[in-house]
């Protein structure tokens, strides 16, 4: 899945779920305050992982393509030797 929509789909659902709990909040407002405050850092901290979890993942990949173009080039070398000694 496309990372832009995963972060804009949990930006939404973060905003939805701020306006619903705001509308539907039977605890004064100081305590909703701090309930949005708090379940809007939980969304940041998931945020956090989902984005670190990614990095990760790109890393991992470019290493692995790194090392496939590094073995070709030196298959690439040898062949040229071996073509270059007949």
């Amino acid at each position: 899945m496309d990372t832009g929509k995963i972060v804009l789909g949990a930006l939404a659902g973060l905003a939805a779920g701020a306006v619903l709990g705001i509308l539907f909040a039977p605890e004064k407002g100081s305590t909703t305050r701090k309930n949005i405050r708090r379940k809007g850092e939980d969304s940041v901290d998931h945020l956090k992982d989902k984005f670190s979890e990614f990095v990760d993942n790109v890393a991992e990949k470019f290493d692995r393509v790194k090392e496939e173009a590094e073995n070709i080039g030196k298959d690439v070398k040898e062949k040229i030797r071996e073509e270059g000694k007949k």
